[in-house]
This record gives structure tokens, C-alpha cells and sequence, in this order.
């Protein structure tokens, strides 16, 4: 392991480095020798060690700490000040306040928000360690699936019998490079999201992949209102079709193939169900419409002949059908991937080198390199005795509907009612939709307390912030299921100001609470570490993979793993279907599904099928809000994390995110490169930058999540956000009632110049105290 000065190697999601410390100070940080491509992002990490708007001891808001959970203001939530304590005094106080709600309302009363992303590191993972803790102290309502694929999550068990192809295993790449001649790419490769991974990530190969794979004569097809979603170098041909009527594209290609008799009978007969039901609706003779490409052209935007050029070019040969997870964050969002894996289906390449689909290609670093044969190391949450949960989605209906019912992948279900709010390791208020709305179901709960290095939107929010520390400041060990490095993550700098480590936090409260053996079974920081190290070399031993002992991991700064395997999805069902059958119903892809459509859900029956979302460009709003807005991820952070960067920085119009729009329509608006814009829609209003630009299509803005919110006044949710956070404009519906997914891609906006004074930012300081 290359690293700098002895000692100081380290990961983070954007890639391992080392960290430069003179005098105990973090002076720089140098990426790892071993990668060929390393992201731009680590300059931003000693920016989030020492911004200024650190949290530096525990704080609690005035409204609360004066008159406690019965006269705590909620409306005052975000703009009352805070009284700085000592841990000893804010421990007690968080141990009576989870005592107090266990007593007198039950385990499932207490909501255990989280987010996986807080830390590249196995044991300072924020959310396991919050779920380990809640669950010594009897349980809580825990929250089913993720943010970045949560439709495709609920849908995928019912077509091809797990989930795992959505964030798991796909295709790797040796087995696309000579062999895919056509790739189609729904969504398009998006490099900037291949610059992170969850576990960290010790070599960034997407790109090289890409581009040997492009001069091996595969040719690309980039399907996506945004023409910089697929890497320049690589050539493709751009089809700009109107966002969120990918299904109805898909379903014009599939007609087009249907027609024409190009799909594989074949493979439908005996790897598939339901085609012959799928069929019927795809040729109208079930509803009077055959879904042709003359059909989808008006929809998508996009020539009857350019949708009928594409089908003939997909049948001609070995083609790969690749679909991005931003796809299903909408309306309907399970149908793209549904239709995805029809159209694959039709084609007959499922199972063979170079063809088939494959899905979060351009997502994150790892998709595409071989699964370890071994899990990564990860902290044993243990089990939750309170067994409840909600689709991670649906926050603010929880909030604001105590006891309400609702459907969940075939379930009716039904709300608890949450008093207390613990959220370690996450931002709802970067990766929650309709802000004024989260803002207002926020204010339900009696308490929220909340774990934070940083006075983000969300410390600024809760009751009770204890300040805890950023990965430079702990030891840890970085590990990706798809990267081949194992990195010790050793502790550069002391923490700055009181912050202590999620761990510590946790041990202290739980000795508060009496279970402090049981959460930390009697281990230090550095024990846990070992041992998460060595029962994954153990493992890794199990599967015929030698690794260092921890003394020489710790040592060396990391271990690389000998393992890169060729993997093509779904081969072994292809070569034998009785003896590898699917874990759905028939143990064959199931293009109708007798399960989805048992549910009876109209907003996702039982085959693949268009329906339109309420937002989009030919739906009844677009007369007055004209322009979709994608709100993706951004290319300068990862969500809302450093912002405060200079990375980050680098790219704000005066101060505000940068919103994309097409010169067409911003001349029609008399915007102008650089102009501070007005972005509003009936849900809220935000500035941002405009930046003039034939990458996107005319009818579509873009602007990027993760600007920390910051409202021009702070009481109201309704309040203008100065800096462009586009979640004060998307609107938090469900996909539909099997997957309850975010929806954040449809939406509906109109942008005007804005010409009266700017505020200024005032996101990354401190709050009031006193």
C-alpha cells in the first residue's frame, strides 16, 4: 500500500489517500499511488475538517431546553437559538428523553433516521451504529430500502427473483469489452457518479473500462435529456427525449421489434412468463393503442424513425441495455426497469457475454467490477425487537399521519405515531423531497436529536446536537463489496473542538441506560477494528483468499485483495433453467407478473406499461411551469457532504448552485451565463446561477441536489431558499403504492431572472447561541 508519511493512510467515498499532518495539523492530503484515476473531490476534505460552521459542543435549542418536550415551540424549529453544554449534561439529557418515550409511548415510538454515506468506514458506519444502540434499548421504526433505487427494490424480487442486480452483482466489464457491439444506455454513464463508492474505493476504473471497451468497436447510445451524461471521448449518439418517458420509448423499440418479428421467440418461451399477456397490451389488442414508434414519438420527442433505427440497430447484434437508478426516483419509477428487462427479454441476449441489461452502470465506482467473494467487514446491528419500519421514502407522511394506512408492496400498512426523532450520519434535508412540507412534518415530533459535525440544515432543526467527529478524526477500516483494497483508516488529526465519534457517543449512553457491555462488548475503537479485520479475513480465507494479519495491515496502511472474476448475469440461468431456476413464482423472468398483478395496484399492474406521470412535459401543468427539472447528483461533492469545499465552491454562481437551462429557453426569459434566476414551482422557490448550455435540451433545467439549504427566513417553510437547494421544488409522492420510492425526478418548474438585491449565504455558519 502506496501511502504518504507512515501511519496516515486513509479512505474516503471518493477514494483512498493519505494525509499530510505537520505539528498535528492536517497540511494536505495525496491520493492513493494505485489509482489511475483519482477523484478531484479529496481537495475538499481538509475543507470539511476545519470549516467554520463545525459543530464544537453539545447544544440544545432554547424553545426545547426551557420547557421540554410539552412547550417545546416546534415553530421555532430552524431559527431559535442554542445553549452550549457539557457532554456530561447533554448525555443525561438524551438518556432521560429516550427513557422518558420508551416508558410512556413504546420502542416503536422513537424514529431511527439514518443514511448510509456518512462515512467510508465499516465501523463508523452512522446508521449501523444507531441501529446497534436503539436496538440494546428495546427497538425502533427503522426505514426499508434506500433513496438512490427504492422502487427497483420492491419491483425486481417479482421480475427476476432478487434484487441484487439493481446495487449488487451485474455484468462485469471484462465480459462487455470485445463482445457488446451496441451499447444503449438509458440515462446515459454519468462519469461524475463513478467518482464514489460506498466503502470507500482504492482504484477508479470505470473510465479506463469505458474507453477500451469504445475501441474495441462497441458503439454507444447515450438516452438522455442531457447530453453530458455519457463521457465525450466515447462518441455516442445522442437521443434527447423528454425526461421520465423512458417506458415509452422502451415500449416503441419493443413494438418495432415485435413487428418486425426481430425478437426471440425462443428465449421467451422458455426463460420468460407472460410475454404473451406483456404482447397484447404491446400490439393494442388488449386497449385499442399499439405502442409503436409512431405511438411514443410524440411523447418522447424523439422521430418515429429514429425509435425504429434504434430497434433495428439493437437487433442486428450483441447489445447491452444499461438503465441508470435516476430513472426509477420518478413517477412510476418501477416501469423503466420492468420495461428494461422486457426489452432485454425481446432481444434473447440475457445470460451472454456482451448482451442482456444491466442497471447503475455510471451510478458508482464498483458497478461493473467483480463482487468480492467475501462480505465486506460491517458492525452487527443485532436484531430490532421492535419490528417496525417504513419505506425509506415516506418520512413526512409518518410524521404528519400517525396511524394513517398505506400500501407497501402488497401490505396494508399503517403508520406509527413518533414522539422522538434520533438521526445519526444523514441530511433529510439534502435527500428528502418537497422541503416546506418535510419542514412542517419535522415540527410533529416531540424531540429530535441528531448526531453532526457540521451545523447542516438538520442540526439547525433538532433539540439536541451532539458534535461528532469527521473521518480524519477516528480510526477506522475502509472496505468496498466491489474494490479489491481493504485501507486502514488510522486517526490523522485529534478532534477538533468536543466532537467525539458516534461509537463513544453511544458507549456513553448506553452506560447511561445500563446496556453499556451489551453495545460495546467491552472493546475500545481499536478492538472493533481488529476484529471486524480479521473475521473478514477469516472469511476471505473460507472463500481461498489469504490476507495479512492486523499487525500488517495496520502496518502496511491497507491489503490488497487477489480476486477479479469475469461474471455475466444471469449466465447460469441461461445455460440450464430447471437446474438454476429464478427465486420468482415460475423460476423464469416474469414479464407479467400473477403477484404484482394480485395487488391490484393501477399506478403498477401486472405487466410492464406507460402511464403517465402527473408531472411531465405533455402533462396539465406544464402551461404554467414549462420546464422539467432533473435534480441529479452533483459532479463537485457527493449529496450535500463538503459543500462548503473548495471543490464544491468553485462551481457557485454568485454563491448560489448552478442551474442548467437550454439557450433557446433562456432567451426566451432574457437570461442571460451568470444571471442569478428565480427557480419556483407551486411547492417552493430557490436562487441558483444560471449557466447557458446546448447539453441540455430545450423544456429541461438541471441542478444539481446537495446545496445545503438556506432559507431566507428561517420560521417560515414556505420561505425562499437562497443558495439552490432543488428540493424545496420536487415533490414527495410515492412511485407508486408497490414501491413508495422518491419521485424527485418529475417535476415541473418555470424559471424567471431574478433582478432585485441577492442575499447573502448565510448556510455554512454558525447558528444563533446564547
Amino acid at each position: 500500500m502506496t501511502r504518504g508519511e507512515p501511519g496516515l493512510s486513509h479512505s474516503s467515498h471518493w477514494g483512498a489517500f493519505s494525509a499530510r499532518v505537520q505539528d498535528g495539523k492536517l497540511t494536505g492530503v495525496d491520493p492513493f499511488a494505485a489509482d489511475p484515476e483519482p477523484s478531484p473531490l479529496l481537495a475538499s476534505i481538509p475543507d470539511g475538517l476545519t470549516a467554520d460552521c463545525r459543530v464544537r459542543q453539545p447544544a440544545v435549542r432554547r424553545g426545547w431546553l426551557n420547557a421540554g418536550p410539552a412547550g417545546r415551540r416546534p415553530d421555532l424549529r430552524g431559527a431559535d437559538e442554542f445553549v452550549e453544554m457539557p457532554w456530561a449534561d447533554a448525555i443525561g439529557l438524551v438518556a432521560a428523553e429516550l427513557d422518558r418515550v420508551k416508558a410512556e409511548h413504546g420502542n416503536a415510538a422513537i424514529f431511527g433516521g439514518s443514511y448510509g454515506w456518512s462515512s467510508a468506514g465499516r465501523f463508523h458506519h452512522a446508521k449501523t451504529q444507531l441501529a446497534r444502540f436503539l436496538n440494546c434499548h428495546g427497538g425502533y421504526t427503522d426505514q426499508l430500502h434506500n433513496y438512490s433505487f427504492a422502487a427497483a427494490l420492491a419491483l425486481l424480487p417479482h421480475v427476476v427473483g432478487t434484487a441484487s442486480v439493481v446495487g449488487g452483482q451485474v455484468t462485469s466489464w471484462s465480459a462487455l469489452a470485445g463482445s457488446t457491439r451496441l451499447w444503449v444506455a438509458f440515462g446515459g454513464l454519468p462519469a461524475k457518479n463513478t467518482q464514489v463508492e460506498p466503502g470507500g474505493i482504492g482504484a477508479h476504473r470505470s473510465g479506463d473500462w469505458l474507453r477500451r471497451i469504445h475501441a474495441g468497436g462497441t458503439r454507444f447510445v447515450n438516452v438522455s435529456p442531457v447530453r453530458d451524461d455519457m463521457p465525450a471521448e466515447l462518441g455516442a449518439d445522442w437521443l434527447p427525449l423528454r425526461p421520465g418517458t423512458d417506458t415509452a420509448l422502451m415500449l416503441g423499440l419493443a413494438h418495432t421489434l415485435a413487428a418486425n418479428g426481430w425478437h426471440d421467440r425462443e428465449f421467451l418461451s422458455r426463460y420468460c412468463t407472460g410475454y404473451d399477456r406483456f404482447e397484447r397490451y404491446l400490439l393494442g389488442s388488449a386497449d385499442g393503442q399499439p405502442k409503436s414508434a409512431a405511438w411514443a414519438a410524440p411523447i418522447t420527442g424523439l422521430s418515429a424513425a429514429a425509435i425504429e433505427s434504434l430497434a433495428a440497430q439493437m437487433a442486428a447484434g450483441r447489445t447491452f441495455v444499461s438503465t441508470t437508478w435516476s430513472l426509477q426516483r420518478a413517477e412510476h419509477g418501477e416501469q423503466p426497469y420492468w420495461m428494461t428487462i422486457a426489452l432485454a427479454a425481446m432481444l434473447g441476449q440475457i445470460g451472454l457475454r456482451g448482451g442482456g441489461f444491466g442497471f447503475g452502470f455510471g451510478n458508482t465506482g464498483g458497478m461493473g467490477t467483480a463482487r468480492l467473494p467475501f462480505p465486506a467487514p460491517s458492525l452487527p446491528a443485532g436484531r430490532n425487537p421492535a419490528r417496525s419500519w417504513i419505506p425509506v421514502a415516506r418520512i413526512a407522511d409518518l410524521l404528519l399521519d400517525p396511524g394513517g394506512e398505506y400500501d407497501f408492496n402488497g401490505q396494508r400498512r399503517r403508520y406509527p405515531d413518533i414522539r422522538l426523532v434520533y438521526w445519526a450520519g444523514g441530511n433529510p434535508f439534502h435527500h428528502h423531497q418537497d422541503l416546506g412540507r418535510l419542514i412542517r412534518a419535522w415540527r410533529r415530533p416531540e424531540t429530535i436529536i441528531i448526531h453532526e459535525p457540521w451545523w447542516t440544515a438538520t442540526a439547525r432543526h433538532a433539540d439536541i446536537v451532539l458534535p461528532a467527529t469527521t473521518t480524519l478524526e477516528r480510526n477506522d477500516i475502509g472496505a468496498g463489496a466491489r474494490d479489491r483494497w481493504l485501507i486502514a483508516m488510522k486517526q490523522a488529526v485529534p478532534p477538533r473542538h468536543a466532537a467525539r465519534n458516534d461509537y463513544d457517543i453511544f458507549a456513553g449512553l448506553a452506560g447511561a441506560l445500563g446496556f453499556r457491555e451489551a453495545f460495546t462488548l467491552g472493546r475500545t475503537e481499536l478492538d472493533w477494528v481488529r476484529a471486524l479485520y480479521e473475521e473478514t479475513r477469516a472469511r476471505a480465507r473460507a472463500a481461498g483468499i489469504e490476507l495479512p494479519d492486523f499487525e500488517k495491515f495496520w502496518a502496511d496502511g491497507g491489503a490488497e485483495i487477489p480476486f477479479d472474476q469475469e461474471f455475466v448475469l444471469f449466465a447460469d440461468f441461461r445455460a440450464d433453467p430447471q437446474a438454476h431456476p429464478l427465486r420468482t413464482p415460475s423460476g423464469r423472468i416474469e414479464i407479467f407478473s400473477e403477484t404484482v398483478a394480485g395487488f391490484g395496484y393501477a399506478d403498477c399492474p401486472g405487466h410492464p406499461c406507460w402511464l403517465p406521470p402527473e408531472e411531465w412535459a405533455g402533462g396539465a401543468r406544464a402551461a404554467r411551469y414549462p420546464l422539467h427539472l432533473l435534480s441529479n447528483q452533483p459532479r463537485s461533492r457527493l449529496h450535500g457532504q463538503l459543500d462548503m469545499g473548495r471543490v464544491s465552491q468553485a462551481t457557485k454562481i454568485q454563491g448560489r448552485e448552478p442551474c442548467r437551462m437550454n439557450p433557446a429557453d433562456a432567451a426566451a426569459r432574457g437570461i442571460g451565463e451568470g444571471d442569478v434566476v428565480l427557480v419556483a414551482n407551486d411547492r417552493g422557490r430557490c436562487l441558483a446561477g444560471a449557466v447557458v448550455t446546448d447539453a441540455v435540451r430545450p423544456g429541461v433545467v438541471q441542478m444539481a441536489t446537495g446545496a445545503w439549504y438556506d432559507p431566507l427566513d428561517p420560521a417560515d417553510p414556505d420561505s425562499l431558499d437562497k443558495h439552490g437547494n432543488p428540493n424545496v421544488l420536487t415533490q414527495d409522492r410515492g412511485t407508486s403504492r408497490l414501491g413508495q420510492g422518491p419521485s424527485a425526478q418529475s417535476t415541473l418548474v418555470e424559471i424567471t431572472r431574478f433582478d432585485g438585491p441577492v442575499p447573502p449565504i448565510t448556510a455554512f455558519s454558525q447558528p444563533p447561541t446564547g
